[in-house]
């Protein structure tokens, strides 16, 4: 609904990744540098890793985006804890190699001829490996050993492997993959943007979005959106969403630092409740064990009341937010018929 009510042409914050919205922060930029180098070698292992959300799909579509299709034929998988013999068959297929009945010793000839089929067309085989710290050890050492497929001393394969930062310290930690060690020619790990990338960050994915100024953000709602996301992209875009959504509900134009922050207090679910747990009977209180001290009786219907009280509270907001929701809905399901009726076309 908000993109709507400010005039956007789409969602600019939606959390499913989109090479569109790429944005070129610092630690991208680097990532972009090092895939560069690493395909520029034609051979060996790139290691991608970074926290849950900070943009290594996103990184994967800008990538795809870029190469060039005419020199490189790329295989995209995401790992789902498969077994070395499941992902082999996933790179046949991505090789167009049909598998079925195949013992593995013939899954592996099998792919050899597939690789040096895609080599006759001129093109290398590039082989991106999506949440790889669920690939078990035996999945990562056919990898390597995929690796060793050559043609005229030049490599057939080159692997690029992301994942989250278990993912380095077990490629680290390991001594059953130090051979694959050996063979990684470029790290690195995505960190979360600096505060000073939030209104470029925001700026860019706004426009993108046909955005013209409405709602504007002030200073402090940047520090507030830099502040409740940790700079992490997807949480930064989950937040986003969110303050616009309640912008849109208030019908507020300027995004303050007290809107965002309340979003982001209500995402984290944070309502300050008091656990309050019951004191021990005296029948059951164990031997040398004291009696812990206990409140008052009037001390303690009142922190009940107080508990309560806020409950309600909060019921109220929700209750009157949802009210708000609906009212926009009908708003919208309305100027549709209208302009249907008018013989438009429905938004």
């Amino acid at each position: 609904m908000y993109d709507d009510h400010y005039g956007l042409s789409e969602r600019p914050f939606a959390l499913t990744p989109d090479p569109k919205f790429w944005f070129d922060t610092a630690t991208h930029r680097k990532a972009m540098a090092y895939l560069g180098y690493g395909l520029s070698q034609s051979e060996g292992f790139i290691v991608i890793t970074g926290e849950v959300g900070a943009g290594k799909t996103t990184l994967v579509g800008h990538l795809l985006a870029t190469i060039d299709r005419e020199r490189l034929h790329a295989i995209k998988l995401v790992s789902t804890q498969i077994e070395a013999d499941d992902l082999l068959r996933m790179v046949a297929d991505g090789l167009g190699v049909e598998t079925a009945g195949l013992a593995k010793a013939q899954l592996l000839v099998a792919i050899e001829r597939g690789l040096h089929a895609v080599a006759r067309t001129g093109r290398r085989t590039l082989l991106i490996v999506d949440e790889a710290q669920a690939l078990p050890v035996t999945a990562l050492e056919e990898l390597r050993m995929l690796s060793n497929f050559q043609a005229g001393g030049h490599a057939l394969l080159q692997i690029v492997l992301l994942g989250q930062p278990e993912f380095r310290a077990a490629l680290n930690g390991s001594d059953r993959l130090e051979q694959l060690r050996q063979r990684v020619i470029a790290v690195h790990h995505l960190d979360p943007m600096e505060r000073d990338e939030v209104e470029p960050y925001m700026a860019h994915r706004l426009t993108l979005a046909g955005w013209k100024g409405r709602p504007d953000f002030t200073e402090d709602s940047l520090d507030a959106l830099y502040r409740g996301s940790d700079g992490v992209p997807r949480r930064l875009n989950q937040l986003a969403a969110r303050v616009l959504l309640q912008g849109a509900i208030e019908k507020i134009d300027v995004i303050d630092g007290k809107l965002v922050d309340l979003v982001a207090a209500d995402i984290a679910g944070d309502m300050p409740v008091v656990a309050s747990a019951p004191l021990p009977s005296p029948a059951v209180q164990p031997r040398g064990v004291p009696l812990p001290m206990s409140a008052p009786a009037n001390d303690a219907i009142t922190i009940s009341a107080d508990r309560f009280a806020a409950i309600e509270a909060r019921l109220e907001e929700q209750d009157s937010a949802l009210r708000r929701v609906l009212s926009l809905l009908v708003d919208w399901v309305e100027g549709n018929e209208a302009a249907a009726a008018r013989g438009g076309r429905a938004a």
